[in-house]
């Protein structure tokens, strides 16, 4: 059994103390709270030490715990914990409790604290059944800018010629059929029981799967928990002929996100997920490994869900080394229910964020979309940017080579009624990437995204994109 050890004054057990709490949790199997009693407590404390420890042990993350007149180095001498966690604050100060450590092999980790976003995210919008395909392809549009149905068909075709590095987090999304049994008579509460359940790879892992299916080679760098969870989602990217390389994080859990769903709708999502970035040693072989491989790709894929696989070190370092060796480079930062920034990523091709991340990024919540689309563009001296609009479409906004005026143009969504929204933005993001990548124009790539994106709602869960499908579905 992994013992970990967290010692402190929890004068106040506030949000910041249960995330901490949370993180050590999640480093072991057996937490243990040393509260400082009002004798050795060197913060001055308002609240008696049995009513800290109270609050301690009513907190769930916590196995065990007890008020102690030892410092710190004798605490760890005597319990020899696995793991100390100690608060960010400390990681630049002098840590006596170290030499300690080191003398039996346990670890000394910090952790910030950091905010997470709640597990449980109720859906507002409720999704029709369908089994359309897509309503009908944009015929003035494609009027408008000279595209034709073989153009498009024969980029498709190239897709098997792209050799793809696919970098971010790698999420398991599991959806959870069930039967709703009515209302509590107890409380208001809604009342389900589960029936069937199936996961797919989601995040970074189903962009990199969908590049896979379309006949591309790729490979997939992220990060998982060591866990059972990880060894799954291992198997299902081999299994969709991904070459992942994943590295094991034991502080942290594979990030999974459940969907429960009832009648064609869902009704709650819970996630299970760590936050914080990733540490420096990690960082490192990512970056090791993109090293290793640079000469060989055409197209570098961001896929970044902002749960702490992509810190600034890493893409900027990335960037640098993709236009060094002139290798094309897409970016999506998604932040639905976490907050992130798309205009960290500089200097890049392509930029795919919805409109909410993009007002997020310049932040400007008043001008119009291509006002909008053209600051984001200007702060990140992206060349092409797609905005995604949800059940409005997308709006292209891109500087044409050897012109001084941007193109703008539209295309309405392709899918009137989706089933599952979840994966449209994937989807999109590497089948226009991968388009631009083998030299179409803006136009092209946006509307091969926009049939990617509306077959990818037109099922239940994220199912990689296979050539033959992407074919069929531009031409009729």
């Amino acid at each position: 059994m992994k013992k970990v050890l967290v010692i402190g004054v929890f004068n106040v057990l506030h949000p910041g103390h249960v995330r901490l709490l949370r993180f050590a949790r999640e480093c072991g199997d057996h937490l243990i709270v040393a509260v400082q009693s009002d004798k050795t407590s060197t913060q001055s404390s308002d609240v008696n030490e049995h009513l800290r420890l109270e609050g301690l042990q009513s907190n769930t993350y916590v196995n065990e715990s007890f008020l102690t007149d030892q410092d710190a180095v004798d605490l760890v001498r005597t319990l020899k914990p696995d793991v100390l966690v100690k608060g960010r604050e400390h990681e630049n100060r002098k840590n006596p409790e170290e030499k300690i450590l080191a003398e039996y092999g346990g670890e000394l980790l910090f952790d910030s604290g950091e905010v997470y976003f709640s597990s449980m995210n109720l859906l507002e919008r409720e999704f029709e059944r369908s089994v359309i395909l897509s309503d009908q392809l944009p015929y003035d549009y494609m009027k408008r800018h000279g595209i034709r149905v073989d153009q498009l068909s024969s980029y498709i075709e190239k897709f098997s010629n792209l050799r793809i590095a696919v970098v971010g987090d790698l999420i398991m999304d599991e959806y959870i059929i069930c039967d709703p049994l009515g209302m509590s008579q107890e409380d208001p509460t809604i009342v389900v029981t589960p029936i069937d359940k199936e996961i797919f790879i989601g995040g970074a892992g189903i962009v990199a799967a969908h590049a896979a299916g379309l006949g591309a080679e790729v490979k997939l760098i992220s990060v998982t928990g060591d866990d059972s969870l990880a060894k799954q989602a291992y198997e299902m990217l081999v299994q969709a002929n991904v070459d992942p390389y994943l590295i094991n994080d034991k502080h942290r859990p594979t990030t999974l996100k459940q969907r429960f769903r009832a009648k064609g709708k869902t009704l709650l999502r819970v996630s299970h997920l760590h936050q914080s970035d990733i540490n420096k040693h990690i960082q490192k072989q990512m970056i090791e490994e993109i090293k290793k491989i640079i000469t060989d790709i055409d197209l570098l894929v961001f896929s970044d869900f902002n749960y702490g696989c992509l810190p600034d070190c890493v893409v900027n370092e990335m960037i640098q080394l993709s236009k060094e060796h002139q290798v094309f480079i897409a970016a999506d930062s998604q932040s639905s229910s976490q907050i992130g920034d798309i205009s960290r990523y500089k200097d890049v091709d392509l930029l795919t964020p919805t409109e909410r991340e993009a007002r997020i990024a310049v932040r400007d919540h008043n001008s119009g979309l291509v006002v909008l689309a053209e600051s984001l563009r200007k702060s990140t001296n992206a060349k092409n940017i797609l905005l995604k609009l949800g059940e409005e479409g997308v709006l292209i906004h891109a500087i044409e080579e050897n012109k001084v005026e941007y193109l703008t143009d539209r295309i309405s969504a392709l899918k009137s009624s989706p089933l599952d929204v979840s994966g449209a933005g994937d989807s999109m993001l590497i089948t226009s990437a991968m388009t631009l990548c083998l030299g179409g124009g803006v136009c092209q790539a946006a509307l091969i995204g926009s049939v990617a994106a509306a077959m990818q709602v037109s099922r239940l869960g994220n199912r990689p994109l296979k050539m033959q499908e992407l074919q069929a579905a531009v031409k009729g």
